[in-house]
């Protein structure tokens, strides 16, 4: 595997270069300026080669200028190049090949080029030129590989506790402390076997005892990037950050997180502060939707939908989506902006197919494999809020508030965002609140405060409130567990709550809950206090819980599916 620089203006360029170097499995990087590049080079140190076109978009820019540049450094002259251009000139050629590029080619890119190009690099690694090969110093100067390892870093350690003295030189000019300084560490330098620097040392002292000083303005980059290389050398397998993936990097981020949350002693105080969080919630652009949910969206939305009624069945069984069209719907310019849309069907209506589709490209995404640990699932959290969202209607029905049906199931559907939010912003925190919960006995609200300092309603409810979600859905997020606490649409709240609560009775999916033994009986509940007012005095909560129990049995077996109601 070779680290592969290409210094190319052009994006088509680059992504065929890097979908040719994907099959090889290398590592690749892209600069589109001399400035970049020279910068990347330096930084990174690990480019084994480069590929570079010569024509630029901007007049400062040439490609064999660039390529003098690498020749006249002590260190980069030995970089490999390989001219990969759209100018077929003769005397650019004959420019290249005098300034000794590897080779010199003209596009389109050649897979059987380039690859031949990358062994060339490899078999004679321009880096350890700089160096006497390890094994056979070690056995002419009697050193075990270890001792000369050792005597690397010293040397590095020592060329930077040397860098600002030689680079005040020019203004100094003690000439005899100079010549002493670099006498040393030349020595040194010869005994590690590290030749680059070595050659590079020598060119300074000829220079300093001619008092040539206008040498050792350059000399901190150059004696800096000397310990870079050093460094390279001595961890041959560390990967440079330059080269490192979006999906490495990523990789590298959810593992310092993972260990961060699962690993937090949350008994000195919560892990993050609850106003930073919520903080980040109100930033959120809209409600975080499962990345597989979200990637059916955007099929079904750019024109794979034969009608608004395949979009619409996908959002009533989403509570990402669901949240997301409301908040669009919303803010859409209409004639009756005075009235608030609560209807996910109205909503997508209004937005129509090209508003859906330019939705679908911009989704804030949560990854349903951050939805652990187990039983805990993407799909068994999804079937609880299916379950909660369906349930809220059939209560309405038997309850004989049937006015409430359809808004219950947005209500039910929306009630639990705040988990969402949650798995966008820190993927492993649900986890730990889970485990938490779990290993103490204790409910899940009080984990969350334990680790941020609030809990998932609060985001759900700081979330609809900056995104001015209904205010009905609102309530529902914010009240759900505390129904006897809502100010306002206190028999929605209350429904989805008694939904809620048979649910977790049932085992319909699973929210994250420390499961329980015993279960309040439903007429014990806060909610169902809510709700007596509004029944008759013949209602019969006998054949309600009955009914309620079967509707949840085959509720179950729909949503995992094996039946259709």
């Amino acid at each position: 595997m070779a680290n592969i620089l290409l210094l190319d203006p052009s994006d088509v360029a680059a992504l065929a270069m890097r979908g040719i170097l994907a099959r090889g499995q290398h590592r690749f990087a892209v600069a589109t300026t001399g400035v970049e590049a020279w910068h990347f080079i330096r930084e990174q140190v690990k480019v084994d080669l480069l590929f570079t076109e010569l024509k630029f978009k901007a007049k400062e820019d040439d490609g064999i200028v660039f390529i003098q540049r690498l020749r006249n450094d002590p260190f980069l002259k030995l970089l490999p190049v390989v001219v990969y251009t759209d100018l077929n000139d003769h005397l650019l050629v004959k420019k290249a090949l005098a300034l000794k590029v590897q080779n010199y080619f003209t596009k389109p890119y050649s897979d059987e080029s380039i690859f031949s190009e990358i062994a060339k690099a490899g078999a004679n690694p321009w880096r350890n030129l700089h160096f006497e090969e390890e094994r056979s110093f070690c056995a002419q100067m009697g050193l075990a590989p270890e001792q000369l390892k050792q005597m690397r870093k010293d040397l590095s350690s020592a060329l930077e506790a040397n860098v600002s003295f030689l680079a005040d030189a020019a203004e100094g000019r003690n000439h005899a402390a100079v010549l002493e300084r670099l006498r040393g560490l030349t020595e040194q330098a010869e005994a590690a076997g590290v030749w680059g620097v070595v050659d590079y040392l020598n060119d300074l002292r000829a220079k300093a005892e001619l008092e040539n000083w206008y040498a050792f303005l350059t000399c901190r980059d150059e004696l800096t990037y000397a310990t870079r290389l050093i460094a390279d050398h001595l961890n041959p397998d560390q990967i440079a950050e330059g080269f490192i993936s979006e999906q490495e990097r990523k990789a590298q981020q959810e593992a310092r997180e993972r260990v961060i949350w699962l690993g937090a002693d949350v008994s000195r105080g919560p892990l993050v502060e609850s106003a930073e969080i919520l903080a980040r919630v109100e930033k959120l652009p809209g409600c975080p939707v499962v990345d597989s949910v979200a990637a059916a969206f955007k099929m079904t939305a750019n024109g794979q939908a034969t009608s608004l009624a395949q979009m619409t069945d996908l959002v009533s069984k989403d509570p990402g989506l669901t949240a997301q069209v409301l908040i669009a719907a919303n803010r859409l310019e209409r004639e009756d902006m005075l009235t608030v849309i609560e209807d996910p069907k109205i909503a997508i209506g209004l937005l129509g197919n090209l508003k859906l589709s330019a939705m679908g490209q911009v989704l804030p995404i949560a990854e349903e494999r951050h939805m652990q640990p187990a039983p805990l699932s993407w799909p068994q959290f999804w079937m609880f809020q299916m379950g909660v969202a369906q349930l809220s209607p059939f209560i309405c029905r038997n309850l004989e508030i049937r006015e409430l049906a359809a808004q219950a199931h947005t209500a039910g559907l929306l009630h639990d965002i705040g988990k969402l939010l949650l798995l966008h912003l820190h993927p492993f925190a649900f986890q730990a609140m889970v485990g938490y919960a779990r290993k103490n006995s204790v409910p899940l609200p009080e984990a969350e405060v334990k680790y941020m300092g609030c809990t998932t309603r609060e985001l759900g409810d700081r979330f609809a409130g900056k995104h001015e979600l209904p205010d009905a859905y609102r309530s529902v997020i914010r009240w759900v567990e505390t129904p006897e606490l809502a100010s306002d649409y206190r028999d929605l709240v209350a429904i989805v709550s008694v939904a809620r609560h048979i649910c977790l009775h049932n085992h319909v999916g699973n929210c994250g809950e420390t499961p329980k033994e015993l279960t309040t009986p439903i007429d014990g509940t806060p909610a169902w206090s809510v709700l007596r007012e509004r029944l008759f005095p013949s209602f019969n909560l006998r054949k309600f819980e009955l009914l309620a129990h079967g509707f949840c049995r085959d509720l179950k077996q729909e949503l995992s599916g094996r039946i259709k109601r």
